[in-house]
């Protein structure tokens, strides 16, 4: 735990989950510097942007701000990393898997903020959307296949914690989350419905560049062109902005819910 008073935090955050989260419980206040991305997730435009937990842009802009905590998630590139530990500030590494991890990730920066009620609160609120998300499910004699992809080339499939999500909203994953695919590894589990939230693209992942795979030509998804795009923000950012990207694949399926997969 910190030894100052909340009031006099300066929090550096390194991951637009942990802005999103910090902003979410209350905490925007605390914050001095973020990454370029976190204002598609948290309404922090005109705080300085100084990278993430990948790439810095400068050492010694962070050091001038005077951070007592600097927050970050994965990935991790371990000379940034070794970098951001020379400086006199708390540093919290977050490695969320599942909604659960997520679901600590909150409560410990609220604890941290001396926010407890309010991390709590949105715990709760996340929870209740979920499960709102999950009863309004389409009901299918059986889940459709899913295949949802983070990055193309190497090609890597999205989070653990989307398949979660892929799940209550009444799909199943049919690629290990979290790790790369080959193009044969995805043929062979023959999605119906592939999804892709390439990271740091927003929604300008090209679905044109899978339907021309040739070794996808005979995957269901690919015959019937069922290959959509969400934007990466609202998948691969742990924290609040899932819930909108579970609404988001819970319309999608719901838009096939009537058709023959």
């Amino acid at each position: 735990m910190l030894n100052r008073k909340v009031g006099e935090l300066r929090i550096v955050s390194l991951a637009p989950s942990c802005t999103s989260i910090i902003c979410a419980i209350g905490a925007a206040r605390h914050l001095v510097a973020v990454t370029p991305w976190c204002s598609e997730v948290a309404p922090v435009r005109g705080l300085p942007a100084i990278g993430d937990c990948w790439r810095i842009e400068s050492l010694e802009k962070i050091a001038r701000l005077r951070p007592t905590l600097i927050v970050g998630s994965v990935p991790f590139h371990t000379e940034t990393v070794a970098r951001i530990l020379t400086l006199p500030a708390q540093f919290l590494a977050l490695n969320p898997r599942s909604l659960g991890d997520i679901e600590s990730d909150i409560q410990a920066l609220a604890r941290l903020t001396n926010r407890p009620a309010d991390g709590r609160r949105l715990t709760l609120r996340m929870r209740r959307d979920f499960a709102t998300i999950r009863r309004s499910a389409p009901k299918f004699a059986r889940p459709p296949r899913v295949y949802s992809e983070a990055w193309p080339n190497p090609r890597i499939t999205s989070p653990p914690w989307v398949s979660e999500v892929i799940d209550l909203c009444g799909g199943k994953m049919v690629v290990k989350p979290g790790s790369r695919a080959s193009e044969e590894e995805v043929a062979s589990a023959r999605p119906e419905v592939m999804l892709l939230a390439w990271t740091a693209t927003g929604k300008r992942a090209d679905p044109l560049k899978s339907l021309a795979v040739p070794r996808w030509q005979t995957v269901p998804a690919i015959l019937n062109k069922r290959v959509f795009v969400i934007a990466d923000e609202l998948l691969n950012t742990p924290g609040p902005p899932l819930i909108a990207g579970a609404r988001e694949i819970s319309r999608i399926l719901k838009e096939l819910s009537g058709v023959s997969l």
